[in-house]
């Protein structure tokens, strides 16, 4: 079964063909991080003009890549949200313009199920399994007790572990995306700082990063004021130590109540260095897996991957009506 997949809800791009879930024969991404480096952050409208300018581009090269023709698709999974609105509806009406000239059927797929089912691309699953959530918008602990079945058993409260991320780079002047220049100065630093653990020790598995994020803004602040010494990679290593403690906590918990076959790690922040090693010191009677790096930030192969099950579990397609939607329940879909 070959999918089609279709993923713009931020400001990557990217068309993908996948056969039979895992078996990837193109994945075209076209990013726009230049441009959007200047404005120290992604600009809705920009982004939403850069999709309509190169989604064809993209289209044409994965189905080139992938050596077979648009009347050989099966499926057409496109995300439908969350994500920018704008930037969501380019995706989905390029999707339903090739859905309607070639007779494909088209299926909506939520943002953060591609993530997570970007694992199943080199791993597979094995379930039940526990899914941390890790990305610019989103926290969260999902425990999976079969193929698209998601029981949300936590998530953050405020800010997203992403967002904080970028956030502390801002006011360390590392630009945009944060999160990885963070994660390569943190590899210099010392923990000197000891920032807190917000939440760590709490009975439920929600997450709460906007204090320790304004702590480090306070601190960061209040010692430029008092003229001393500022070490970016002692801050950026104090940060990092103190998120990955507790998503590694969180998730140590979460995997020893539900008695899971596996760990899974999903989102854009799977790429970083230090929560991939704390996850894979302290978690050894399970396996821990993380997505190829291609895989980590958005990409149409997740979608596709993620599209296929959706369908095997449902045996449902979308009409042409399927619209976008900044916000999305995954449980519901």
């Amino acid at each position: 079964m070959y999918v089609l997949g279709v993923e713009t809800s931020c400001d990557e791009t990217s068309v993908s063909v996948v056969k039979d879930g895992n078996i990837v024969l193109s994945n075209q991404v076209l990013s726009q991080i230049d441009i959007h480096q200047n404005y120290g952050g992604v600009v809705p409208e920009i982004a939403s003009r850069e999709h309509v300018k190169g989604v064809t581009y993209v289209f044409d090269q994965a189905i080139k890549k992938a050596g077979i023709a648009f009347k050989d698709i099966d499926l057409i999974a496109v995300t439908k949200g969350p994500g920018l609105i704008g930037s969501l509806l380019i995706g989905i009406n390029a999707a339903k313009v090739i859905s309607m000239n070639y007779n494909i059927p088209i299926i909506g797929v939520h943002h953060i199920s591609g993530h997570i089912y970007a694992n199943y691309i080199d791993h597979g699953m094995n379930f039940p399994l526990l899914a941390l959530v890790v990305s610019g918008g989103h926290t969260e602990l999902i425990l999976m007790k079969e193929h698209f079945d998601f029981n949300k058993l936590g998530e953050t409260q405020d800010d997203a572990v992403g967002e904080a991320y970028d956030k502390v780079a801002r006011i360390l002047d590392l630009g945009y995306p944060g999160g990885p220049a963070v994660d390569q100065l943190a590899k210099e630093g010392k923990d000197s700082l000891h920032f807190p653990r917000p939440m760590i020790h709490s009975d439920d598995y929600h997450f709460s990063f906007s204090g320790l994020k304004s702590h480090v803004i306070n601190t960061h602040h209040n010692m430029k004021q008092r003229g001393e010494d500022i070490c970016k990679e002692d801050f950026a290593r104090s940060f990092q130590e103190a998120v990955t403690d507790v998503l590694v906590e969180k998730t140590i918990k979460a995997k020893n109540e539900f008695k899971v076959k596996e760990v899974i790690v999903a989102g854009g922040v799977a790429a970083n260095s230090g929560l991939r090693q704390k996850l894979n010191e302290r978690i050894k009677d399970v396996p821990v897996y993380f997505p190829k790096m291609a895989y980590c930030t958005d990409n149409a192969a997740m979608i596709a991957a993620a599209g296929y099950f959706q369908y095997k579990k449902h045996g449902e397609y979308d009409d042409l009506y399927i619209n976008g939607y900044s916000r999305l329940n995954l449980e519901r879909g």
